[in-house]
């Protein structure tokens, strides 16, 4: 049973949205620089088309290392998925200290870039991988600190169903001073994770030659660029868990019609008294 969770929701569900969300944010980018951005599908081919590709090993690259990061990173990936998709859906119960394992398992990926980048042999590639390093040392003390906010308002749980259960019966933790900071903060971090800019510098295409990712291509690269894809799906579904009660029509409508259309209805008076 929890194999059939694991590949349906953690790998299927979760690649197929995150390659959605990756289309979307390629064809919102085009539109912004007056262009007519890629088809609905392309995403997906450009996976399959790498998956036929020949996967070369630099001669200098430590090899079974070199080929074993990639799956690495996906794995864990998979895995937070099958969790958050359990948690939101109740499809099996949590465990004690869930919320602690997904806090791990969404640094394997950078630290599986990093395995990659300093594996392949290449100067640039290292160059990337100790930069990856430095934004993970950077980023995570602050997400932890924020990933508390949560923890607490739910009387100090460490269960993600029981976070979810307290925003149920409490509201939106999005809805209170500190859950607002929260979040910010952890979209901030979000955006470090994925390496998107300003913080895409491990893969600066024009000064490092996307960095750490040189020396991938083939089967390799695809598992990397299918695992970034899907962190661009988990990581906002993991956010959305921990503040604004998850998946949930109720909890969503509840956030709308609260905070934001408080600051909406403070926006319109400000707009009739001309400030």
């Amino acid at each position: 049973m929890y194999v059939i969770y694991l590949i349906v929701f953690g790998f299927i569900l979760t690649a197929v949205l995150g390659l959605i969300a990756s289309w979307i944010d390629r064809k919102v980018t085009a539109r912004l620089q007056y262009r007519k951005g890629p088809p609905f599908l392309q995403p997906f081919i450009d996976i399959i088309k790498l998956m036929g590709k020949e996967t070369l090993i630099p001669r200098g690259a430590s090899k079974a290392i070199f080929i074993i990061a990639p799956v690495i990173g996906f794995g864990s990936v998979v895995i937070v998925s099958t969790l958050l998709w359990a948690n939101n859906s109740n499809l099996f119960n949590s465990f004690l200290g869930d919320i602690i394992v997904i806090v791990y398992l969404l640094a394997i990926p950078s630290i599986s870039i990093m395995i990659g980048g300093f594996a392949s042999g290449n100067p640039l590639a290292r160059v990337g991988a100790s930069r990856e390093m430095k934004l993970l040392l950077g980023y995570e003390l602050p997400f932890v600190l924020a990933i508390l906010v949560p923890i607490i308002k739910s009387g100090f749980s460490l269960r993600l169903s029981e976070i979810l259960t307290t925003q149920t019966q409490t509201g939106a933790f999005a809805g209170y001073a500190s859950g607002i900071l929260a979040l910010i903060v952890c979209i901030a971090v979000m955006q470090a994770k994925l390496g998107l800019i300003p913080f895409d510098i491990p893969e600066a295409e024009t000064e490092i030659m996307s960095g750490w990712m040189i020396e991938y291509s083939g089967t390799g690269l695809a598992i990397f660029r299918l695992m970034k894809n899907m962190l661009l799906f988990t990581l906002p579904f993991f956010l959305i868990i921990l503040f604004l009660g998850g998946l949930r029509l109720s909890g969503t409508m509840r956030f709308f019609w609260g905070p934001v259309t408080g600051v909406a209805v403070i926006a319109v008076i400000l707009a009739v008294l001309g400030k």
